[in-house]
């Protein structure tokens, strides 16, 4: 199975969640204006480098957690996952599951994945802008780390064979004279 993220969408998510994170503490009153505006992320050189370097750090360590399931026979090393993020491509991860993988699962597991790279670099966001709500993101992540791991444990339960018709086998049988 491959499971394909979008930077974009995940660049999206974190900008939007920061966004609004920003615009929330601000109408609280828990942050000033400046404060708040400095939470929001950009699509700005210096911010949107920072996202796309945290992207990066977090879709390869997951690359490592995962690795058990992962279908890959790499024995180098090189640039091309950062370049594929800088370029805001398609990244995937292929999976070698077993026959009795649970195909239902399947969404859960990207969903997992998708929400996993978001709050982990939104924590990596908010540890410099944001040093309050970086362990929630943190804890969240953690969650969704867990929920993607059992989406890969997910396996279907066997059928049992139909009974057989030994009728049949009694007509077919010749009898002994």
């Amino acid at each position: 199975m491959t499971v394909y993220q979008d930077v974009k969408n995940i660049l999206y998510d974190v900008r939007n969640k920061a966004y609004i994170t920003g615009n929330s503490r601000k109408a609280s009153g828990a942050a000033n204006y400046e404060a708040g505006s400095k939470m929001q992320a950009s699509e700005d050189t210096e911010e949107d480098d920072q996202l796309k370097r945290s992207l990066t750090t977090y879709f390869t360590g997951l690359k490592s957690k995962l690795g058990e399931y992962l279908d890959e026979d790499t024995t180098t090393t090189n640039n091309l996952i950062t370049q594929i993020i800088e370029d805001e491509e398609i990244l995937q991860l292929a999976f070698r599951l077993p026959t009795n993988y649970n195909n239902a699962s399947a969404d859960a597991l990207g969903a997992g994945i998708h929400a996993y790279l978001v709050d982990m670099v939104l924590a990596d966001w908010f540890t410099i802008t944001n040093p309050q709500d970086v362990k929630s993101y943190i804890d969240h992540a953690a969650v969704q780390l867990e929920d993607v791991k059992a989406a890969l444990y997910k396996r279907s339960r066997p059928t049992r064979p139909g009974r057989p018709d030994f009728s049949k086998l009694k007509e077919e049988t010749p009898s002994n004279p």
